[in-house]
């Protein structure tokens, strides 16, 4: 094994449409643009349009590529959601509201963000705050218990949970350790 820091490795770059040659046909290139995005993971349609149109890829031929792309299902905003939806909340334990924020800003439809969230209730969000919370907790059970609540409102705030959900997680993960029980 070598010593010092791994390196991350890069993704390729895709070359501008430009600069595959003037002979370069824009459709080939912009398919080989899409596909080699949509290898890595799935997009929205926006995030493929905006990635084309870095690459200089004409309009006309953005639309015609990404309309075929849903024709046969490589482009589908509503799995995206889905997917994107059930990685964010299985692995970063993000709230509802940081899902839509982050789905929003890849352009997918509100009426497609809501359907895809309407599943998570305030029961849902308690549950994954509590699973989040218990994890801060065992880093900061040593501070003050002012400091420890502080640290662990802060994390599930930066998740995107709600005061109401921050406030009644926080205060059972402490009541949960008998040590804390005096602090309420």
């Amino acid at each position: 094994m070598a010593d010092g820091p791994r390196r991350r490795r890069r993704p390729a770059q895709e070359p501008p449409a430009q600069a595959a040659g003037p002979d370069a046909d824009p459709m080939a290139v912009a398919r080989e643009i899409a596909l080699r995005r949509l290898t890595m993971r799935d997009h929205s349609r926006q995030e493929l349009d905006e990635k084309l149109a870095a690459k200089d890829v004409p309009d006309e031929v953005r639309t015609e590529l990404l309309d075929r792309f849903e024709e046969l299902g490589l482009v589908n905003d509503a799995h995206f959601a889905e997917q994107w939806t059930r990685a964010r909340r299985t692995s970063r334990k993000l709230s509802g509201y940081a899902v839509r924020r982050e789905l929003q800003s890849k352009g997918v439809d509100r009426e497609v963000i809501d359907q895809t969230l309407e599943p998570i209730d305030h029961q849902a969000e308690v549950e994954l705050a509590t699973e989040l919370a218990r994890k801060k907790w065992r880093q900061v059970h040593q501070l003050p218990r002012e400091v420890a609540y502080r640290r662990m409102a802060g994390a599930l705030a930066r998740k995107g949970y709600g005061p109401a959900v921050v406030s009644e997680v926080v205060r059972e993960v402490m009541q949960g350790d008998p040590d804390e029980a005096s602090f309420w």
